[in-house]
């Protein structure tokens, strides 16, 4: 049988169904082949198409509640637009799965070539803004101008020649590397001297016994540990943070204006902290109840990776390997599988929200298994988290990258 390629799907057909008895997956395939059989000529044979590589495989999901089976169809299609909803009305003239009676209804086509199109318009914005950067105009090149003379400005305070600009005042802005006192300096914040690096330097440790010292702190974990070690070893007046997930060198003055008027003090900004860590841990814990009631597998819990846990990575053939295994234990139930280094369960999730927990988790991933099909977002995603392999049973596109696609 042919298979059909990733790169040619056009469309997929997803439908629902109920019968009235308990029926099996075979029992819907056979189904779709034999009773569609001769109803739109033999160019459009279901059977006929899947081995010439125009169907591609058919994803069947079923329960049975209460001597009932409901469940949903998927059917990947490289045809036209107006041969796939032929193909999509004929299986709705479908009347019984195996012994019993049944009705089949489609609920949509999807188009998976929008995520192609995603593709090319991202892709044209970064070529127009390398000819536009390539091109400045006047009034930029002055700007530029302008930025140096700022930069030129920065200064190397002290013994251990701290970047610095002018902190001949009574009030400091501390941050932690050159590129943020840079930042600052470019933005017109002035009064400003960096740490160059986490420790905290003598020369920091003296500058707080003479004047008022503002923190200003990166909106990440980092940041909140440097904060923490600055607090315990000199005096600080106020913390400054940058907002979540962002780092003081990439804000720009809108944003660095609207942070240096929220200053705390340093009881209020760790108070802060662990009120909003509690309320996040509150939120997971709920999430987590939730998630774990709807699934029986027994890997969704995630694993908390720390230096002990690392292990080595296992081979390219144990990995593929343990990808196929995966694969076999999700087949069907349209979720996601983060696996480490050590091909361990790091999370399962719904197809649907592969993307989300992609952006948020810090896990180190190696491989996703999808029971699915991998998007344009999900491979640009996993090239820029230095994934090493996705399995799915189809891909959207295929990009040339460093990942490993692997087709179930």
């Amino acid at each position: 049988m042919a298979k059909i390629s990733p790169v040619s799907i056009k469309y997929v057909v997803h439908a629902k169904f109920e019968a009235e008895g308990s029926i099996e997956k075979p029992d819907v395939i056979g189904a779709l082949f034999g009773q569609t059989e001769g109803l739109l000529g033999e160019d459009l044979e279901l059977r006929e198409l899947q081995k010439e590589g125009k169907i591609g495989r058919i994803e069947v999901q079923s329960e049975s509640k209460l001597g009932k089976t409901i469940g949903k169809i998927q059917i990947p299609s490289a045809l036209d637009k107006t041969e796939t909803t032929l193909v999509a009305a004929a299986i709705e003239t479908i009347e019984r799965i195996g012994p019993s009676d049944a009705k089949i209804s489609v609920e949509n086509i999807e188009d998976v070539r929008g995520n192609k199109r995603e593709y090319i318009l991202e892709r044209a914005k970064k070529l127009l803004a390398q000819i536009e950067e390539t091109m400045p105009e006047s009034r930029e090149m002055g700007e530029h101008v302008k930025e140096q003379s700022k930069i030129a400005r920065l200064v190397e305070y002290g013994s251990e020649k701290l970047p610095a600009g002018d902190i001949s005042g009574e009030e400091i802005i501390v941050a932690e590397g050159r590129a943020d006192i840079i930042n600052l300096l470019r933005n017109g914040v002035k009064n400003v001297i960096a740490m160059n690096g986490t420790k905290l330097p003598e020369t920091i440790k003296e500058l707080s016994r003479e004047k008022k010292i503002i923190l200003f702190v990166d909106g990440d974990r980092g940041g909140r540990l440097i904060a923490k070690n600055v607090c315990d070893n000199a005096k600080i007046s106020g913390i400054v943070s940058a907002p979540d997930g962002k780092e003081v060198e990439e804000l720009s003055k809108k944003e660095i204006l609207a942070a240096l008027r929220k200053i705390m003090t340093p009881e209020e900004f760790f108070r802060n902290f662990r009120e909003m860590r509690e309320m996040r841990e509150e939120r997971k814990y709920e999430s987590q109840e939730r998630y774990e009631e709807r699934s029986r597998a027994p890997f969704v819990r995630e694993k908390k990776e720390t230096d002990a846990e690392q292990e080595e990575s296992v081979s390219n053939e144990q990995a593929e390997e343990k990808i196929r295994e995966v694969a076999e234990e999700i087949s069907g139930s349209k979720t996601a599988v983060l696996l480490d280094n050590s091909m361990h369960v790091i999370k399962k999730v719904s197809t649907l929200g592969l993307i989300p927990v992609l952006k948020k988790s810090s896990a180190k991933i190696h491989s996703i298994v999808i029971d699915g099909v991998a998007t344009v977002s999900v491979l640009r995603l996993a090239e820029e988290r230095g994934i090493k392999n996705i399995a799915a049973r189809n891909f959207a596109v295929v990009e040339e990258g460093n990942v490993k696609l692997i087709s179930l």
